[in-house]
């Protein structure tokens, strides 16, 4: 009886999904790249990505609830090994990827919260330039994170409650003023609304050829990112035949149009082409223009002298900057171990016994600092590069997006094996026919497929070879190493029973 009292009700599995998927900051970037069109992205996303895949994670979560290899042991038992650390490998070091884009982008809301503005593009480190001296930042921040984590600091959970509870309240922020902005300024839009056209086409130009618009499906899917953390909810809801998937649908409902109520909102204040079309203005910064601008507009609507309406933007940015720094960096604090964790145990056999190996913190310390090794050779590669700083984190943001959504094709593709698999137990099974379960498995791995292949071949198609080739690297660069890792093994595997 006990435990039945701990497992969660609907509105608990509801509030867990939500605040494990929906992030503030995807609203800004739908609207910077596709305005009020990114809406239907979002929404077709969260009906045809979301709630499918979600469930397939579920089941897999379920008939595996008692191992603790993760992902590794959904991949292995369905189709073999060597998929199974590939495919685990490449869901790591997307998190690797993440963290190279963190660790420079975090510097953005510092910046912003002490100055009140987005000064990186102009810092200088012995003379180096903005791009160079973020990309130095960025490796003190991963050393000085990696350090700290190390140590198992329990206080790191305090700032990621903070962060999230912030963040949260930047939605009613923006909902709350947004509506006070159209009242006084007598319903007017800032982003005019002449009809259904604008839902569909982007005031982006650069958004306006078909594999452009198709490429946008990777920011969709991006936005329900941390689908695969939900399989593990299953065993902690009451009833979960009928509650885990009513969950999932009422989830996914309050998400899109989360999503879609935050990018209508920022029309509201923002005008796209006389504040987002500038050269000043890219992924990193983009979360703390709107939000500068949404208090100025409102400073505007309540008929302040412009300094005063400047002073309130400011204060505007200054709470936005603290709220996302504070996330960030809880985050990353969460984010440096755990997958790391996860595949060190999940897959030690294929490690060095020292990658494995736990300090009495409870942490993987020496696996850790390679991993550390890792960020910092690839931010120095990057920022290094010769970009300029929107360049810059613009490339950062493409490679986390596609390096983080790959991995989901491949948990799907093996799907339809798992579900082949005789012998499991099944405590909670939504696709009930192979018909089904094949029929869901293409849709899902088509969309995730077909959406990175256009966001791949976008930039080049439009002279920018350099983002192309950099998506592309990341991916291949790691499932060569895990070939070698895994080939390695059984080698010495081979040498050992001779």
């Amino acid at each position: 009886m006990s435990n039945e009292i701990k497992k969660m009700g609907l509105i608990s599995l509801i509030l867990m999904i939500f605040t494990s998927v929906f992030g503030f900051a995807n609203g800004p970037i739908g609207f910077y790249r596709m305005g009020y069109s990114a809406i239907p992205w979002y929404i077709g996303a969260g009906i045809f990505f979301f709630i499918p895949f979600a469930l397939m994670m579920a089941e897999y979560g379920a008939a595996y609830r008692k191992e603790k290899g993760g992902i590794y042991s959904w991949m292995n038992d369905s189709i073999g090994p060597r998929y199974a650390f590939i495919v685990t490998f490449m869901w790591f070091t997307s998190y690797v990827i993440w963290m190279v884009g963190t660790a420079s982008k975090v510097w953005i809301p510092f910046s912003i919260f002490l100055f009140g503005e987005d000064k990186t593009q102009t810092w200088s480190i012995l003379g180096l330039s903005p791009t160079k001296t973020v990309g130095i930042l960025a490796v003190i921040w991963m050393v000085i994170v990696t350090l700290l984590a190390s140590k198992g600091l329990k206080q790191i959970t305090k700032v990621t409650a903070v962060g999230g509870i912030a963040v949260m309240g930047l939605n009613v922020v923006l909902i709350v003023v947004s509506l006070l902005i159209l009242m006084l300024n007598g319903g007017n839009f800032a982003q005019d609304i002449s009809g259904v056209k604008d839902f569909l086409v982007s005031p982006n130009p650069s958004y306006l050829s078909p594999i452009a618009i198709l490429s946008f499906c990777v920011f969709a899917i991006f936005a329900y990112g941390g689908t695969e953390a939900v399989a593990g909810l299953v065993d902690q809801t009451k009833n979960p035949t009928k509650t885990f998937p009513k969950g999932i649908m009422i989830a996914a409902f309050i998400i899109s149009i989360g999503y879609a109520l935050e990018i209508f909102m920022w029309g509201i204040s923002t005008n796209w082409d006389k504040i987002l079309s500038g050269s000043n203005v890219n992924y990193g910064n983009i979360t703390y223009v709107l939000m500068y601008n949404l208090g100025l507009e409102f400073g505007n609507a309540l008929g302040l002298a412009t300094d005063s309406a400047a002073q309130m933007a400011n204060w505007f940015a200054r709470v936005t900057g603290l709220s996302m720094f504070l996330a960030y960096t809880g985050a990353f604090f969460t984010l440096i171990y755990s997958p790391l964790k996860a595949i060190v145990q999940g897959t030690a056999a294929y490690w060095p016994k020292r990658m494995s190996k736990i300090n009495k913190f409870g942490m993987p310390e020496f696996a850790m600092w390679m991993q550390c090794l890792l960020v910092v050779i690839i931010v120095l590669i990057v920022s290094f590069g010769g970009k300029s700083a929107s360049a810059f984190y613009n490339t950062l943001t493409l490679m986390a997006n596609v390096s983080m959504t790959l991995p989901y094709v491949f948990l799907a593709f093996a799907f339809p094996f798992f579900k082949n698999r005789e012998g499991l137990e099944r405590p909670f099974v939504v696709y009930k026919t192979k018909a089904i379960t094949y029929i869901v498995t293409f849709i899902v791995v088509a969309i995730v497929g077909f959406s990175n292949i256009f966001t791949i071949i976008e930039p080049a198609m439009s002279g920018n070879y350099s983002d192309t080739i950099w998506m592309v690297v990341g991916p291949v660069f790691f499932a060569i190493i895990a070939m070698a890792i895994y080939e390695n093994y059984h080698i010495r595997q081979r040498k050992l029973k001779k």
